[in-house]
């Protein structure tokens, strides 16, 4: 299944993406949702973020041939998976504008596999954490590189980087048919011109351990989502540009830059 959040004149609601149309449900995938008799076709219906998450939890440095492009040459994975918070208003859909921030000088971006977490979830294990999951969605962890350390390093802030408004893209729909260890293609364009092409494949922490070592640390809530890291090509990105994210099975992320 292919879920989408969409708003039809001043009504939001989630629905099922067939066959290029949307079928309308009630209710929340979060809690109890129930189909209706309603369908739109896609261009009478705009496109959301798919989730509103309390948080998102993004893995730094999970491809190792990334950690090379930040300068990072003798990279060695350390015991546990890296990773920091990004604000839920940085969340934005598919089609909606990245605002590049007024002390911007290097934004890159980052195209990502993300994890749309389903239901209360806490110490999860490499064989339950499935049940756990609602599905994946396409991301761009949008960074500015200057505020998080021109080297790469964990040197910077990595929050402030990460955490201005529309800094998170997510979409444009949640698919709920996955593997536990997928072997998706990742790929990234900028104004056509592709930039990342990667497959979870190369993650170095697998989906299962992220998320056992995150909620041995903290509580997910259902609707909040991981970001699973970034394949290397990441570049830098300017006013005025497009960036589209493909990732096998989801679809698309377009998102201009203004």
């Amino acid at each position: 299944m292919k879920i989408v959040r969409v708003k039809h004149e001043n009504d939001i609601f989630y629905g099922e993406l067939v066959d290029n149309k949307i079928i309308r449900y009630e209710g929340s995938p979060f809690v109890v949702w129930e189909e209706t008799e309603e369908s739109y076709e896609q261009n009478e219906v705009q496109l959301l973020a798919p989730v509103l998450p309390s948080k998102v939890v993004a893995v730094a440095k999970n491809y190792q041939k990334h950690a090379h492009e930040l300068g990072v040459l003798d990279y060695h994975a350390p015991e546990n998976p890296v990773f920091f918070i990004k604000p839920s208003t940085s969340v934005i859909g598919s089609g909606e504008s990245i605002i590049y921030p007024s002390i911007g000088k290097h934004v890159d971006h980052e195209a990502e596999l993300a994890v749309v977490i389903g239901k209360l979830s806490k110490n999860l294990n490499e064989d339950n954490w499935m049940d756990s999951v609602l599905g994946f969605t396409n991301a761009n962890d949008l960074s500015e590189r200057i505020l998080q350390g021109q080297d790469g390093s964990f040197n910077g802030n990595f929050t402030r980087a990460k955490s201005f408004d529309t800094f998170c893209p997510l979409g444009p729909v949640i698919q709920t048919d996955f593997e536990k260890d997928p072997e998706l293609n990742i790929k990234c364009f900028v104004n056509d011109e592709l930039k990342q092409d990667g497959n979870t494949s190369d993650m170095i922490f697998s989906i299962g351990e992220i998320i056992t070592f995150i909620t041995s640390i903290m509580t997910l809530l259902p609707g909040d989502v991981i970001l699973t890291g970034t394949p290397d090509g990441v570049s830098k990105v300017s006013r005025g540009d497009q960036i589209r994210i493909e990732i096998d099975t989801i679809g698309t992320l377009i998102n201009n830059i203004e």
